[in-house]
């Protein structure tokens, strides 16, 4: 343990010494720790250089961020500022390479606490969208942060509809220029991070219309502040949206742009440009233009959705066997809270999504990096169905990860209403992932179209006839699958094959019964369009299904690489079964529906369910401490690594303000009044 030996905080004497509830969790080690987190940090000398990382932040406190949860909104944003500038200041003083892991080290040391964080999706939607004189010109100059660029997007009228969005792009040949505008009050940009104060650019998605025909969104580079004294330019109209429901760090914006003119070059034109003389020419499909969400939608799993979660798990479970609560037997001590079923079934289910999405979020950004070279280069075979595996499961982890949040948020009875458990921050900020970049309905249904189109490919007639391979991620609708589940035993659902086997046996019979319901309403003479929203919450159903199984699919697929570090192996088995299980007894009635299930079958499930509980309880915090949070990164009176959670409490709740001011001006305007109107009888 001596690696993890940092995670203790020092400085008081109950902070100099682990709690014995908690480090008697630690003792009965079942597998190698460490191992487990150099497995999930993708190499020991990942591990290595985070820690490295993590050091240079532990030690300084200009980037203590324990005051957060007393701060305002607008304390939030400076501090944020604050400490990327800090960063960026230490970066260069060390020389950092820019493409490094260095950064998103910092950034996870710093709970993303840290401002620009759309500065670098626009950054990399302009490596997506722009020619590589564009990226030469535009990108060393976000990089160094001469310039700081806003994605500006979503309009007040219109988000994950693209196609939808009011601001136009005329071209004007006489000048060669791009008139940049917003035609209505719903065309306001709205919602875009850095924008509110921050930004002095915008790239901004637009309808660009030129030869008097409009083309479809394009990105336009537009300055939107001065870079002498950051004043709004002519023509732009910019400010923050105001309060939000959490995220205060993140300045969200507006921005209105009247007949804002910009150079013929400010379009990025990797994938289409338009002539001096206002002729358009396309250099790629359509569908190009959506690479940067696609890009923004992997970093959004891997460094928003999942840690939220896995955080969460910490917190959560550190707690649950420091607290202790009412007895298991009359004759026996106040209980450790994980010690009841009820609460292991609230936080291990959790712990096994965690860990569930972290191998499917290492399998998609595989097939990221190979799929998006090609796309750059206009080979857009890949895109269709990277499109639907980063739509589904961004949809997926967010639903999941905000009840698993908010699950953990409840296993922690009071003390996790407040924001000193650093729970409420997590869940709001997993929350804002089931809208932002796509609201989730939209993003199943998405990949439900992916799914018919995949299906008609594979059955166009009475049996599998496409001459064209299916794309991996749905070969199984091509596939005949067992018509009833062939267990006949509690043991047998704690195969990975057969339980793989009936996620896929449920996900391509919804897919076909969608596909049937679709056909059936348009012989019955509805039109297309009307006949796929009468179908839209059967297509719903089929997406989640599809996107359940991959998930199961891929963490089997993760387990089968472990056979040489067995006891890994068997304790993320358990969290795979649990993954698997809990998914079949919740949608139980899509099983039983075509008899795939009987019902003594599901209860075998339920029964190696509930078996799986006090097997995974043994090593949960193993599993959690695995994950390597530092208690700066964690910013949790509850779920720091000694474990001493009341005395961290007490001492957090005095630094609040009110605690610490001789000024209690409600007391003298109010409440002496009060008590005084009539004299005191006592």
């Amino acid at each position: 343990m001596g690696s993890r030996a940092h995670r203790v905080s020092l400085g008081d004497t109950w902070s100099q010494r682990v709690h014995p509830d908690i480090e008697s969790e630690r003792r009965r080690q079942a597998f190698d720790v460490e191992r487990l987190t150099n497995l999930l940090d993708r190499g020991a000398q990942n591990t290595a250089l985070r820690r490295e990382v993590e050091s240079l932040f532990r030690s300084d406190p200009a980037f203590n961020h324990i005051h957060s949860h007393f701060m305002t909104q607008s304390e939030r944003y400076e501090a944020a500022v604050r400490k990327t500038f800090l960063m960026h200041k230490m970066a260069r003083r060390l020389g950092w390479p820019e493409d490094g892991l260095e950064f998103a080290y910092a950034s996870r040391a710093l709970s993303e606490d840290v401002s620009f964080g759309v500065h670098s999706v626009a950054t990399k939607a302009i490596e997506s969208l722009g020619s590589e004189e564009q990226i030469a010109k535009w990108v060393p100059l976000c990089k160094t942060y001469q310039i700081i660029t806003t994605y500006a997007q979503t309009e007040m009228g219109h988000g994950t509809y693209l196609q939808g969005l009011e601001t136009e792009a005329t071209y004007d040949a006489a000048t060669q220029e791009f008139v940049i505008h917003s035609p209505t009050r719903t065309a306001t940009k709205w919602w875009p991070g850095d924008l509110g104060e921050s930004a002095t650019h915008a790239l901004v998605m637009a309808q660009l219309i030129c030869s008097g025909a409009r083309q479809g969104m394009h990105a336009f580079m537009v300055p939107i502040r001065s870079l002498q004294d950051h004043t709004p330019l002519p023509g732009i109209t910019a400010g923050n949206i105001g309060p939000k429901m959490g995220l205060e760090s993140i300045d969200n914006g507006f921005l209105r742009l009247d007949h804002v003119r910009v150079p013929r070059e400010n379009m990025l034109n990797r994938f289409a440009q338009v002539l001096p003389d206002g002729t358009y020419v396309r250099l790629g499909t359509a569908q190009s233009n959506y690479l940067p969400m696609v890009v923004t939608r992997v970093d959004i799993l891997s460094r928003a959705v999942l840690p939220g979660l896995q955080k969460a798990c910490v917190i959560a479970t550190r707690y649950s066997v420091v607290r202790r609560q009412s007895r298991l037997r009359p004759s026996d001590p106040e209980a450790k809270i994980l010690d009841y079923q009820t609460q292991q079934q609230k936080i291990l289910l959790p712990l096994a999504m965690s860990y569930a999405f972290h191998f499917h979020v290492v399998s998609i950004s595989e097939f990221f990096r190979r799929a998006y070279d090609a796309i750059r280069s206009k080979d857009v075979s890949l895109l269709p169905e990277l499109h639907a595996l980063t739509t589904g499961t961004k949809a997926m982890m967010a639903d999941f990860c905000t009840h698993g949040v908010e699950l953990c948020r409840r296993a922690c009875g009071g003390h996790g209403y407040s924001k000193l458990s650093g729970l409420p921050s997590l869940l709001t900020q997993v929350v804002a992932s089931c809208t932002y970049e796509g609201e989730n309905t939209v993003l199943y249904l998405q990949v439900a179209r992916f799914l018919v189109k995949s299906y008609h490919q594979a059955w166009e007639a009475a049996g599998p006839v496409s001459q064209k391979p299916l794309p991996p991620s749905v070969a199984y609708l091509a596939q005949v699958h067992p018509a009833k589940c062939p267990a006949q035993s509690t043991a047998n659902f704690l195969c990975p094959e057969l339980y793989t086997m009936a996620w896929a046996h449920m996900a391509a019979r919804l897919t076909e019964g969608s596909v049937r319901h679709l056909q059936m309403l348009i012989q019955s003479g509805a039109d297309r369009h009307e006949a796929w929203n009468q179908t839209s919450v059967l297509l719903l159903q089929a997406a989640k299904a599809h996107c359940y199984y991959l998930t199961v699919k891929s963490f089997k697929e993760a387990l089968e690489k472990l056979d040489n570090e067995p006891a890994i192996q068997q304790v993320l088995k358990r969290l795979c079964d649990l993954f698997a299980l809990h998914g079949i007894l919740t949608d139980s009635g899509n099983f039983l529906y075509d008899g795939f299930l009987s019902g003594p079958q599901v209860d075998m499930v339920r029964t190696a369910y509930l078996d799986l509980l006090p097997l995974i309880r043994k090593d949960a915090v193993l599993l959690t401490d695995a994950f390597d949070f530092t208690d700066q990164c964690l910013n949790s009176a509850l779920g720091c690594y000694d474990g001493n959670v009341y005395e961290r409490l007490f001492q957090w709740a005095q630094m609040s303000p009110s605690n610490n001011s001789q000024e209690k001006p409600a007391y003298e305007k109010y409440i002496r009044p009060l008590i005084q109107s009539r004299g005191s009888k006592l």
